[in-house]
């Protein structure tokens, strides 16, 4: 089961017994024989062209996961930028080596 978001409000017993009770009558409230039935939309092929592929698109040219080191007076310059901040010392990296 995947991580549940920080902000996951789950129903309370009340809401959970009125949700149960309106699957029962609307015929949508499954054993646990019917559940373990279930396969992944993926692995049927009449649904293929409707299952959306999950993350990121992939690139043409991926980039690397490093460790660098750097100053504190150039890591705080470049934090204090904000959001992306990574992204503009890559643009900078990418300008001086295009360059030299």
């Amino acid at each position: 089961m995947p991580k549940l978001k920080p902000d996951t409000i789950f129903p309370t017993d009340e809401e959970d017994a009125i949700i149960t009770q309106q699957a029962i009558e609307d015929g949508t409230n499954f054993t646990d024989d019917e559940l373990m039935q279930f396969r992944p939309a993926s692995e049927i092929p009449e649904l293929k062209d409707f299952v959306k592929k999950m993350g990121r698109p992939k690139s043409d040219n991926p980039k690397k996961a490093i460790s660098i080191r750097l100053s504190n007076d150039t890591l705080d310059f470049f934090k204090a930028t904000g959001k992306g901040w990574q992204s503009r010392i890559d643009e900078v990296l990418t300008k001086y080596a295009t360059s030299h």
